[in-house]
């Protein structure tokens, strides 16, 4: 239990909570709030950097067909943390949570920087999306207790700017770094912001915590990491490394469905589930969880896929393509800082019904890009996408932290972050298994003119990517250009798809406020 008095600029949003609890916080809410956007700005910065460096990391580390593991592999140990995590804050504190996993994210940081080969990088992020899964939720969750839900309409809009900073930021970075320096510095750039955001919690945020012992769902964390784990490696694998009805293939998904299964059989009888099965009882939680689901899988796939797109087949460069993927970052925070106005006047779930309307019609905006699309049509795609997704998260999020009190709501904002990791991780992995798909099929059936100039796997790819462009033939590069299309335009195809998905999440959540509570 953590015993303090809440003090700073304004009504304590949790005195109702300390009634009820005796849970409170003494800060100064003002420098705290600084400090979690520092710390929110570590996964903001890391999430636009890389998406714009991948063409670079590919081209010196090889392994086109491997780099959709640089994000699954974090968002997966990421979402899998979240709920251990969420579980650790509601009974020991969420600075001590905080702390830990600002230090595992500086020491992935370290090792993805010295990474010489694509494996080791991808274990290095890894290790990095472990810190990330105490980072982000944290945050969320400290602002829940600190805020009431009028004052989280403006802190929410101090949030969105850490993104909406980093979207310029990042990309520019993220080119300048590519071309001018190396991407590893994009890594190495985590460590004096880590450093400043531990310092300025430790000095401002202070928790007065009597422990209490707790028992760990080891069996859960497990079979929960080997079950997802199984899953995203059978769909980036299969079609690619082996035939999607091979043995491997079939063996793979099975067990990994089995341990999802078994996960779900051992939180039913555990005494602390690492991930409780009541934050999927109730319409609000579980249509807030579906709709993060959705955003984490629309997030990565356009992340990942448009500036490959910009680059590999309109022939930018990585700085051009960082800004058009940062229009999407852009409009995010802008339009989830309206949402904190809106959804007060209309409603949580009326407010992210407008958001999915904005997330269909960017989505479809992307299928219409071609060939010789101007990179501002890829801009506006991605900026009417990142508005709808604003409009969508931010709402959703605040509802489900609302419904319950403090000893909860880590609990269920760790779940809403695991949805949306999760979403993610498992979105990466999708979107992979149809590039790769593409890819394979294209490169297996080339032109009999440059057949034997051409690599059969995926990884030829890189041939229009980074410093190859200049020695690549220009028939070759022509086919391999116009084959990139065909797998981004898939993947865009898809995103669409996942569109109509966001509608749907949202529409299964109340819209009545007297249906807003939880007993």
């Amino acid at each position: 239990m953590v015993a303090t008095t809440a003090g700073g600029d304004g009504p304590s949003p949790t005195d109702d909570d300390q009634a009820a609890t005796g849970v409170g916080f003494r800060s100064d809410r003002g420098p705290v709030l600084a400090a979690i956007m520092l710390s929110t700005s570590l996964v903001a910065l890391d999430a636009t950097i890389i998406a714009t460096a991948v063409p670079s990391i590919v081209h010196d580390l090889g392994g086109f067909s491997q780099f959709p593991w640089l994000f699954s592999i974090y968002l997966l140990t990421q979402a899998v943390t979240v709920p251990i995590y969420g579980k650790f804050a509601d009974s020991l504190g969420r600075k001590p949570v905080m702390f830990f996993g600002i230090a595992l994210f500086l020491l992935g940081s370290v090792l993805c920087g010295v990474a010489w080969s694509m494996p080791a990088l991808i274990v290095a992020r890894a290790v990095q999306g472990i810190g990330a899964g105490a980072v982000q939720p944290m945050s969320m969750t400290i602002v829940g207790d600190l805020y009431t839900v009028q004052e989280r309409a403006r802190v929410q809009g101090y949030l969105a700017s850490v993104w909406g900073v980093s979207a310029v930021l990042g990309p520019t970075l993220g080119g300048v770094f590519s071309e001018y320096l190396s991407w590893r510095w994009i890594f190495y750039l985590n460590l004096p912001l880590g450093a400043v955001a531990c310092w300025a919690l430790a000095r401002h945020f202070t928790e007065r915590i009597t422990r209490h012992r707790h028992r760990v769902d080891y069996a859960g964390a497990v079979l929960l990491t080997v079950g997802f784990g199984l899953l995203i490696l059978g769909l980036l694998e299969g079609g690619v490394a082996w035939p999607w009805a091979s043995a491997p293939s079939l063996s793979i998904l099975v067990t990994g469905a089995v341990a999802l299964a078994a996960f779900v059989v051992v939180e039913r009888r555990a005494v602390e589930p690492v991930l409780p099965l009541w934050v999927f009882g109730r319409r609000i939680l579980a249509g807030g969880s579906l709709t993060a689901l959705c955003v984490g899988a629309l997030t990565i796939g356009l992340s990942s896929y448009l500036p490959t797109y910009a680059e590999g087949v309109l022939g930018t460069s990585a700085l051009v393509a960082g800004f058009a993927l940062a229009a999407m970052t852009v409009g995010w925070p802008l339009s989830a800082s309206l949402a904190g106005r809106v959804y007060l006047r209309i409603g949580f779930r009326d407010t992210a019904l407008v958001g999915a309307g904005f997330v269909i019609g960017g989505a479809l905006l992307t299928t219409l890009l071609g060939p010789r699309s101007t990179v501002w049509a890829v801009a506006a795609a991605a900026f009417v996408l990142g508005v709808g997704l604003g409009l969508t998260s931010s709402p959703t999020l605040v509802a489900v932290q609302s419904v319950v009190g403090w000893d909860r709501r880590g609990v269920v904002t760790g779940a809403n972050m695991f949805s949306r990791s999760l979403g993610s991780a498992v979105g990466a992995a999708v979107f992979g298994a149809i590039a790769n798909a593409t890819l394979a099929d294209r490169f297996a059936h080339p032109p009999a003119r440059i057949a034997a100039d051409l690599p059969r796997q995926a990884d030829a790819a890189s041939l229009v990517l980074g410093g190859h462009r200049q020695a690549t033939p220009t028939a070759v590069a022509d086919y391999v250009r116009a084959s990139l299309y065909d797998a981004t335009h898939h993947v865009f195809v898809a995103l669409a798809v996942l569109g109509a998905l966001v509608l749907g999440a949202v529409l299964s959540m109340p819209r009545r406020s007297q249906d807003l509570t939880f007993e």
